[in-house]
């Protein structure tokens, strides 16, 4: 009797940044022999990806199956980006029971394997709990940057230092943010303000700054660390990361390493937005001239003013260059539709407004030359990937970390001043589509590109990586 295919549990956090990388990292896994048990929350599979994608977006197959847990929060609660807090304090008691159950009936059903291994996110701790009860191997995967990674890594000896939590309010005004931290290896020079956000309170109980802290010393008890990245972009990152973490995989692009293995399979119509996507605008591409378009998104999380949404609207309006614009309906503060008949007439031909888009396609597509993004790490790789350029306006988490050396070290972005004014932004947007500035940054932009393409074919450090993972995943534990 042939053995039982190794059977994978792939757990993201409930959050589209998170479930994205994780969704492509079981998909490989599942083209690999694994049998695939993917976990979502139960907000998110009944109310936003059924509404959003259809059953059909979630059928799978008999080897690739999609099951529930519950986070803990009230049906009438958004999950928007105020929810987070909410979110950390539910999910690790709501989460973990309902987990555990759910690993309890996958090893008690006829119809699956056994679990032979959890992949969890990396800031779902409770998981490790379950998989110790069960005596399951467990690797986790963090979905920030290396870079982004190294300053939660140093949150406690932030804290042990004096610099969390901050001695008052005015610390967040008068210049403190710009204080050198000049200890932490491979980011000489970093400031406070470039380290990730959840540091910035006068709270030592600050919620956000303690369950990334308490994540972060968890994840030793797992038997690898998974990050989407590559050496040649992150490797003095991936280096002082290792301190911590000897046994560290770096297998990203994940959506580059997937279109390679498979490009084509049964599971590609399964997708993981939180939102309907409008592929209208892949046919609005289409009639553009190449690297004519700007596009804007500002990620699935962030929200804006509606001074903020003005400016940059007429920012983009003023700069003349065609764009591709995703506004969510939940992204303006108060959410007044303030986008008025002089706006949409003064855009008339060359803008397109979209509420959710498919971005790896958008920014495959020839006539994109420049992107507007938050610098969340999934929009930050995918742009690297297909060599676009970008502007940066960072907002939280680990965004600005990815920015500074998006800026700097790579060479591929200029950073929009916090103060938002449309002279800012047509400036930016004009200097990234035909400036010497912008010529300089797309030329990096395909060097970096390249890397990306080399590192996740045949041979390269991130295919030869994922093929050791795989290894180490198939090894049963013994009892």
């Amino acid at each position: 009797m042939e053995p039982a295919k190794p059977h994978a549990v792939c757990i993201p956090v409930p959050a589209q940044g998170h479930i994205n990388p994780m969704l492509k990292l079981a998909k490989l896994l599942h083209f690999k022999g694994f049998h695939i048990t993917f976990v979502h929350t139960d907000f998110n599979y009944n109310r936003c990806l059924l509404s959003s994608r259809g059953p059909d977006s979630l059928k799978g197959s008999t080897s690739f199956r999609f099951e529930t847990i519950s986070d803990g929060l009230p049906s009438t609660n958004q999950r928007g980006i105020q929810d987070l807090p909410a979110l950390c304090l539910k999910l690790p008691v709501a989460g973990l029971r309902s987990f555990r159950d759910l690993i309890r009936r996958l090893n008690d059903s006829a119809d699956v394997p056994p679990v032979t291994c959890i992949v969890s996110d990396g800031v779902l701790s409770f998981t490790l709990e379950v998989a110790e009860e069960f005596g399951i191997s467990e690797m986790v995967l963090f979905t920030p940057s290396a870079c982004g990674m190294l300053g939660y890594v140093h949150f406690e000896e932030l804290k042990d230092r004096g610099y969390f939590p901050l001695k008052d309010e005015s610390c967040l005004t008068n210049g403190y943010l710009d204080t050198v931290i000049d200890w932490i290896p491979a980011m000489k020079g970093i400031r406070l303000k470039d380290l990730p956000t959840f540091l910035r309170t006068t709270n030592p109980d600050d919620i956000m700054f303690n369950y990334n802290l308490q994540s972060v010393n968890n994840s030793v008890k797992a038997k690898a660390v998974i990050l989407n990245t590559f050496d040649d972009l992150e490797e003095e990152f991936l280096d002082a990361i290792k301190t911590k973490f000897p046994n560290l995989y770096t297998i990203g692009p994940l959506h580059l390493l997937h279109r390679q293995l498979c490009p084509e399979t049964s599971l590609n119509s399964i997708e993981s937005s939180l939102w309907k996507e409008d592929h209208n605008c892949l046919d609005w591409l289409d009639k553009r001239e190449p690297k004519s378009v700007l596009y804007a998104n500002y990620g699935s999380l962030i929200t804006v003013t509606q001074e903020q949404l003005r400016e940059f609207a007429w920012g983009l309006a003023d700069s003349n260059y065609p764009f591709l614009w995703v506004i969510r309906a939940d992204a303006v503060e108060g959410g007044e539709e303030i986008l008025s008949k002089e706006f949409m007439e003064a855009i008339k031909g060359r803008g397109l407004l979209v509420g959710w888009c498919p971005q790896e396609k958008v920014l495959i597509h020839p006539a994109v030359g420049g992107f507007l993004t938050h610098c969340g790490w999934n929009s930050t790789l995918e742009s690297i990937s297909e060599g676009v350029p970008l502007i940066c306006w960072p907002f939280f988490a680990e965004q600005q970390t990815n920015c500074l050396f998006s800026c700097t070290k790579w060479g591929i972005g200029m950073e929009i001043d916090c103060d938002i004014k449309r002279g800012i932004i047509e400036a930016l947007v004009k200097e990234v589509m035909e400036g010497e500035k912008g010529k300089g940054m797309r030329e990096m932009s395909q060097v970096w590109k390249k890397k990306a393409e080399a590192a996740t074919s045949p041979g390269g450090s991130s295919f030869r990586n994922f093929d050791r993972l795989i290894k180490e995943l198939e090894q049963r534990p013994i009892c």
